[in-house]
């Protein structure tokens, strides 16, 4: 007991974030970039899932996958919408605590939702060039829904833990954070107690979501190749990799950042906070950003249900 009441003493009230180091002057200006991200982000993501929701003929595997994507997109932008703006916007940088921990949990959430999302999409591509006349019998409606649940479910439960971890940690009075936002590889570094279960929490996390989900991506993808040189004509071939092509991207987009992030946090102590910044920004808003851009150029359907949204709405005006 005597335990628990030194850790809440030693938690502390706030964390003080970080805009960008060394620009401190700019940062209402340095908000212009950012509010133009997150338009496109929520602009560019609520089109899809609109589309994808207003034309049954997208209500097929590979589209609700899709929107599953753009969902969880949407939710780790959202998650970070409230600090960044504030920072860049009104110069608040302090968040309380708890805030903090929900905030941390909100990001780290929706990116193992999305890192999933991703594999389940593979998978799909898959299925699609293997057995496509068995598509839609083995990826059925319930199915798809039942995977996002588990997708959904696995995220909260994996990610449960680690909030109650660290507020039972003493902090000592260190509560500057380098980022516009809770990240749990920032966090953990603050506590002045053993952290040796977070750290070995924490690992196991990122093996079990990140590391298998990008493992079993390469694998599918394997697969894949192996399906498409048995393929009888060049043509055939050529149409059946094209199907991957916008998810290639989404994938690269995604894993390129977090691996470049996490190599940074693991091995760039001596590196300027600047690079530390710019590789968090650039994991959390470059896929957001660019997967429904890829998307609407690079998938037919998506960009006929754009058209057709647009046409509607000129019309009525």
């Amino acid at each position: 007991m005597k335990h628990s009441n030194r850790s809440l003493e030693l938690l502390p009230t706030t964390f003080i974030l970080v805009g960008i180091p060394g620009l401190e002057a700019q940062h209402i200006w340095m908000s212009i970039p950012f509010s133009l991200m997150y338009i496109i982000i929520f602009l560019g993501n609520g089109t899809i899932l609109h589309v994808i929701r207003a034309d049954t003929t997208l209500h097929q595997p590979m589209y609700l996958f899709l929107a599953m994507l753009a969902l969880a997109e949407v939710g780790v932008s959202a998650s970070t919408l409230p600090t960044v703006l504030g920072i860049f916007l009104f110069g608040t940088t302090k968040i309380n605590f708890d805030a903090c921990l929900l905030q941390m949990f909100s990001i780290h959430s929706f990116s193992i939702m999305e890192s999933a999302v991703l594999l389940a999409m593979s998978v799909d591509r898959f299925v699609a060039i293997y057995s496509p006349l068995r598509y839609t019998a083995i990826l059925t409606l319930p199915r798809i829904f039942g995977t996002g649940a588990v997708i959904g479910l696995k995220s909260l439960m994996l990610m449960a833990p680690l909030p109650m971890l660290l507020w039972h940690l003493p902090f000592c009075g260190h509560n500057v954070l380098s980022h516009s936002y809770c990240l749990h590889p920032n966090l953990i570094h603050l506590p002045c107690g053993d952290i040796s279960i977070n750290n070995i929490y924490g690992l196991f996390i990122v093996t079990c979501t990140f590391g298998l989900d990008s493992l079993l991506i390469v694998v599918s993808y394997g697969l894949i190749l192996h399906t498409v040189l048995n393929i009888a004509t060049r043509e055939q071939r050529k149409k059946a990799l094209n199907t991957c092509g916008s998810h290639v991207c989404a994938v690269l987009a995604y894993y390129v950042p977090m691996i470049s992030l996490s190599m940074v946090h693991r091995f760039g102590h001596h590196v300027s906070p600047l690079l530390h910044v710019m590789m968090a920004n650039a994991y959390l808003f470059f896929p957001p950003v660019v997967n429904p851009i890829v998307y609407s150029i690079r998938t037919k359907e998506i960009r006929r249900g754009i058209v057709r949204m647009l046409s509607e709405k000129r019309s009525r005006v």
